[in-house]
């Protein structure tokens, strides 16, 4: 009896086989539903989602493996990339010989910093006696360089910071020496005696060291220390540990360590515009937990926290190969897979004055009230100095404090009213001790009074009932427009926050007299009020800049070019003010004439409450002083521009 032939299957398959067969190229894969193409697409798609159900695993040796256990080794292999699976895809159909093949896939990771690591691995499979293809799971599909127990990690490596230069364009902050003071506490035997000896060595040093030196618990900090430690007590610039290096280098316990840190050329050094660099605190961690790691140094505070990603550049990145050590934690074992070098950072130009800053912090060292100093170029705007005292905290009341400007706007509401033809320098006017303007009484300093005599006179002593009988001569927003010319309310960007103030406009009566004296609404900073008195020196107002490069925008519009007779007129006043009015601390400074104005603002309903003020300018430099609850310009403010142009002059 004839038995029908049962189909072969192995023949069948080499027959669809050897229909794939492309002569000249050699063996492809056919693209049929059951080829290997779907499970390499299948285990591309359970890598990314973590499920691997769907595909079949064997080791090299054709030993089955559980799916589930693919799945955790893969999640392993990643390490510190496990987090952000990689993007999967085939790069064309597998290669097929018999009954295995071999596909290509792009491994594409998404790093930190925007940065992509991409290799093509190879995935071998063979085909099973269900004609299924199966996956040969081995750790190099994952990368290359990796076998069971390896982790993948991440490392940084820090890029070079860049600097912030001077108006020279050197840098302010370069390595310059100090010494670390320490002490042994095993070799401190009498812990009482060296405390009280180095406290009297540390206020001996000139300049002071501001803040002090605390050393009030130095005792504990020494009773709580290793034994065989080091405890710190502070670091000293080179120039000051040398003045008392005989007093304190052979005390018992002391220790000594040169070193030669990045440093601004003082500590006060524009602080509060220029900031610091420290290593990353813990809201920096918190906060940006992408761009920073531990141990990275940050910009904290004024330019060097504005420009702080400019500054830092962009950090290496390195993919390195890890594996758990005895504790579990994982060490690098030496391994790099990929590498993206670091980009050092772009400097900052700006227009800093070394020895203009230096006289400015001087000036103000001294002074524990809030206070700033503020000095700009007069022929381009340029910002020389910007000086905070140490009462201000690390605050930059230069560029921020808003606050009335008291008797320094004469300056402005003189020039609006010699503009408008109201005066002139030689009219006279009248100066009463009190004067009431729609129920408000106005007075001046001290109670004085001059009488009938020219304005130059009024606002070289700087009488307030003159001007707020003056006031309604320029209207109800005079003022402000002769304030604008001079910059004030201007839209200017220094590259930090910077208030250009706010005019007093639109009042009654009694806000327009208020106003003419520098009080009522109107609003201030230092850094305005010395654009302004440049703007009066020069002939028009050129906006600050403190930035070179990159420049920030918008760029101040230059102002319009004032009146040649009204601004003459006003400088001339404002010289009179140093040779006979309220400036006269200034009158024998050496070099260029000093022009300037003093100013006394009150700042509540309490007229003993006042800001001390000063503005002025001396040959191409302008300034503004400014001191918190300072009392008179003439009495506290004054002194201080004296202090800032004598230093400067040497």
């Amino acid at each position: 009896m004839h038995r029908p032939q049962r189909p072969h299957r192995s023949k069948s398959r080499f027959g669809v086989f050897a229909a794939c067969l492309v002569a000249a190229t050699g063996l492809v894969a056919c693209s049929g539903e059951d080829g290997p193409q779907r499970s390499v697409d299948a285990f591309l798609a359970g890598w990314r989602s973590g499920d691997l159900q769907a595909v079949g695993f064997v080791d090299p040796t054709g030993a089955k493996i559980a799916a589930a256990d693919v799945a955790r080794e893969i999640k392993d292999l990643s390490g510190e990339l496990a987090g952000t699976p990689p993007t999967l895809s085939r790069q064309g159909d597998p290669e097929v010989v018999q009954n295995t093949a071999t596909a290509t896939i792009r491994v594409e990771w998404a790093l930190p910093g925007e940065t992509n690591w991409t290799y093509d691995r190879p995935v071998r499979l063979t085909q099973g006696r269900d004609d299924q293809w199966q996956v040969i799971w081995e750790p190099q599909i994952v990368q290359e360089q990796l076998t069971r127990g390896d982790r993948l990690g991440l490392s940084r490596d820090a890029a070079e910071r860049a600097a912030v230069l001077d108006g020279a364009g050197e840098p302010i902050v370069t390595p310059r020496a100090v010494v670390r003071v320490r002490l042994h506490p095993r070799a401190v035997t009498d812990v009482e005696a060296v405390t009280r000896e180095l406290d009297q060595a540390f206020r001996a040093i000139r300049p002071a060291i501001t803040p002090p030196v605390d050393l009030s618990n130095l005792a504990k900090r020494l009773d709580e220390a290793d034994p065989d430690g080091l405890v710190e007590v502070v670091t000293l610039r080179d120039e000051a540990y040398r003045q008392i290096k005989p007093r304190i280098y052979d005390l018992p316990g002391t220790q000594f360590r040169a070193e030669k840190p990045n440093l601004a050329p003082t500590r006060e050094f524009a602080r509060a515009v220029l900031g610091s660099v420290d290593p990353a605190q813990a809201d920096d961690l918190a906060e940006f937990p992408d761009r920073y790691s531990p141990g990275d140094l940050v910009g904290h505070g004024g330019l060097q926290e504005r420009w702080d990603e400019r500054l830092r550049g962009v950090p290496g990145l390195n993919v390195i190969i890890k594996r758990p050590g005895s504790d579990g934690t994982l060490e690098p074992t030496g391994t790099e897979v990929f590498r993206r070098e670091p980009q050092p950072g772009q400097p900052l130009r700006t227009t800093l004055d070394v020895a203009a800053q230096n006289a400015a912090d001087q000036a103000l060292r001294a002074e524990r009230k809030r206070s700033a100093l503020v000095a700009v170029r007069v022929s381009d705007g340029a910002v020389l100095a910007a000086a905070n005292g140490p009462g201000a905290a690390g605050e930059n009341l230069a560029f921020t404090a808003q606050v009335p400007p008291g008797s320094t706007f004469k300056m402005v509401s003189a020039l609006g009213l010699v503009e408008r033809g109201a005066v002139t320098p030689d009219t006279t006017v009248d100066c009463p001790r009190t004067r009431t303007v729609d129920g408000r009484s106005f007075k001046n300093s001290n109670d004085f009074e001059l009488g009938e005599v020219p304005f130059r006179t009024v606002f070289a002593k700087s009488c307030n009932t003159a001007f707020a009988a003056l006031a309604p001569q320029l209207g109800a927003d005079g003022l402000a427009v002769t304030g604008r010319t001079l910059g004030l309310e201007g839209q200017w960007n220094v590259g930090l926050d910077a208030f250009t103030g706010k005019i007093s406009a639109g009042g009654g009566a009694t806000e327009q007299a208020a106003a003419a004296i520098g009080q009522g609404t109107t609003l201030v900073s230092p850094l305005a009020m010395a654009a302004a008195t440049a703007a009066v020196a020069k002939g028009s107002f050129i906006g600050p800049r403190l930035l070179l490069d990159p420049a920030p925008e918008p760029a101040a519009e230059p102002g319009p070019e004032l009146k040649p007779e009204a601004v003459a007129a006003v400088r001339e006043m404002m010289r009179e003010v140093i040779v006979s009015g309220t400036g006269s601390a200034l009158k024998d400074v050496p070099g260029e004439p000093v022009h300037g104005k003093t100013g006394t603002a009150e700042y509540d309903n309490n007229p003993k409450n006042t800001h001390a003020w000063f503005v002025g300018w001396q040959g191409d430099v302008a300034f503004a002083v400014f001191v918190e609850k300072g009392g008179s310009g003439s009495g506290t403010a004054a002194p201080i521009a004296e202090r800032f142009l004598r230093a400067l002059s040497r």
